[in-house]
């Protein structure tokens, strides 16, 4: 293939190298809104393998670190399939590093979309913040909330960042921009993805082995197209997984064959932007359409971890971690080398007991709360859903496969295990009498000394009639005063209430009380902080 815009590089100028035919197909995904275009498709399901000419390398610039981040973007990846494929490249990075596997959101914040997934990625924010729904990337707020690669260029404009992506929309778009200082815009739809994949891998394994960039990414593309084609049920899948573990380790490979490699320090991190059904498919709320993991290697993260509190907004952070620069502030996300210190985490999971609906074999409940903390049910009914009488400990994918499409997939800055008071769930067996009311109680936490105390959380709330939800303190046993109060709903925020200390005090505890519910919605709860 003839490539046009082939710009020769400086060190303040990116290479953008795109086929010559870029023209994309016609929208055909149904809209999220009437008023809205129509997204565009995933992709063009090419599977063209005819390799074009090689790429040109471009003239990266000279980085100017030893600490050096790759990161491999591998679309439509769900991670369950890793294992039972032959894969391992994919398979040594996990057995060498940490794997944090987690869950997208859903409609109305997003769909599990690749304009979405990737742009959570590259931005390190939840579509909350950065605005892309859907293909369309209508809204798109990267003047906000910038690639990693861009933000990286603006924090140190010395270190050298390169790009290569293959889904034209990736640099079309923004999602990594022209900050960038060599960045390679190919069109899998156009030449095939196989093909531009290899071609891709090609020039990116020299420029990782000959040139010296500090920070990379690299998007591989082709197994989406299998997952579309075949479904991720499916032996094409599987060895496409295969084909595309390979080009992993050539890259890995090509960083090891550095002549100062001896001298650096290399992290590599792995991410997906969503899954795919078994016969094929996502966009929608399934669990296997949700399934993302970020798997990361490299100094002062640990070998063979497999993290519960690992979401998809980690990859920026992790990568701004790695070359020991600061957090930009508004990020989501969070090194993967950190481990939360939310108590919630350590608690152990049960299966179901009443939900028939969520299969027994997932563990994701529990009544029982951390060592200090208490849940006060006094003034709950006896009877209801087993698995949500009072407030409860569980899971993303616990909680969502309760119920699909009513927004508990929602709950993106929830981490692991989080608290839910749900009295929807809980109101679908017969109980007892009178209203959902059950009130969480935290351990008590020091506050001698201090004036005021600042209560940090991450909460999701639905309001429907007269279900009400308050956050409550209390200072060395005392009464308990309400500080926070819920009438409308709050969609996965994060919360901060400052109160003030009573001259004397010694100790305060927060309670998170939600009552007069029925039939009506529910409150989640996670990592609970006192400063």
């Amino acid at each position: 293939m003839r490539l046009r815009n082939a710009v020769a590089a400086t060190a303040a100028m990116a290479v953008i190298l795109v086929p010559a035919t870029a023209a994309l197909a016609e929208p055909s995904s149904p809209a999220v809104q009437a008023a809205t275009p129509k997204p565009a498709p995933e992709k063009v399901l090419n599977t063209k393998a005819t390799l074009a000419a090689p790429l040109p390398v471009p003239n990266v610039p000279n980085g100017t670190s030893a600490d050096k981040v790759l990161v491999i973007g591998l679309d439509g990846l769900r991670y369950d399939r890793i294992a039972p494929a032959a894969a391992p490249n994919l398979d040594a990075l996990i057995a060498g590093g940490t794997f944090g596997a987690s869950l997208l959101y859903t409609n109305p914040m997003a769909a599990t979309s690749s304009g979405p997934g990737w742009s959570t990625i590259a931005t390190g924010v939840w579509p909350d913040k950065h605005k892309v729904k859907d293909n369309n990337f209508t809204g798109k707020r990267y003047d906000l909330y910038p690639d990693f690669l861009s933000r990286i260029e603006g924090t140190n404009p010395a270190l050298s960042t390169y790009a290569a992506v293959d889904w034209k929309p990736l640099g079309d778009q923004g999602t990594f921009g022209t900050a960038i200082d060599a960045r390679i815009v190919l069109d899998g739809d156009t030449a095939g993805y196989p093909a531009e994949d290899e071609r891709l891998t090609q020039v990116s394994e020299q420029v990782l082995r000959d040139r010296n960039p500090d920070a990379a990414f690299v998007y591989l593309g082709n197994i989406d197209i299998a997952g579309h084609n075949s479904g991720a049920g499916s032996q094409a899948y599987l060895n496409a997984i295969g084909t595309i573990d390979g080009q992993v380790g050539r890259l890995v490979n090509a960083i090891k064959a550095r002549p100062t490699y001896a001298s650096e320090r290399w992290t590599v991190i792995v991410a997906t932007d969503h899954g795919h059904t078994d016969a094929g498919g996502h966009g929608g709320s399934t669990i296997e359409e949700r399934r993302t993991f970020v798997l990361a290697s490299g100094p002062g993260i640990a070998a063979g971890a497999t993290p519960s509190d690992t979401r998809l907004v980690d990859v920026a952070a992790t990568a701004f971690a790695q070359l020991h620069l600061p957090l930009p502030a508004g990020l989501d996300g969070k090194s993967v080398a950190v481990r939360a210190t939310d108590p919630f985490d350590g608690l152990t999971l049960g299966t179901r007991v009443g939900e028939t609906g969520i299969p027994a074999t997932v563990q994701g409940f529990t009544h029982t709360p951390p060592t200090g903390w208490a849940v006060n049910n006094t003034s709950m009914p006896s009877g209801g859903v087993e698995e949500w009488r009072g407030w409860s400990f569980t899971t993303d994918e616990f909680w969502s496969r309760a119920q699909r499409d009513q927004w508990r997939e929602l709950f993106v800055r929830g981490r692991g295990v989080f608290a839910v008071a749900d009295s929807d769930e809980w109101d679908d067996a017969s109980h007892g009498s009178g209203t959902f009311d059950s009130t969480l109680v935290s351990a008590p936490y020091s506050v001698a000394g201090r004036t005021t105390a600042k209560i940090d959380y991450a909460t999701h709330y639905r309001q429907e009639g007269t279900q009400k939800a308050q956050v409550l303190v209390s200072f060395d046993g005392g009464p308990a005063t309400v500080v926070k109060s819920y009438t409308a709903d709050t969609v996965s925020q994060a919360e901060s209430v400052s109160v003030a200390v009573p001259s004397g005090a010694a100790t305060m505890t927060v309670r998170f009380r939600y009552y007069d519910a029925s039939n009506n919605w529910y409150w989640a709860i996670d990592d609970l902080r006192v400063s």
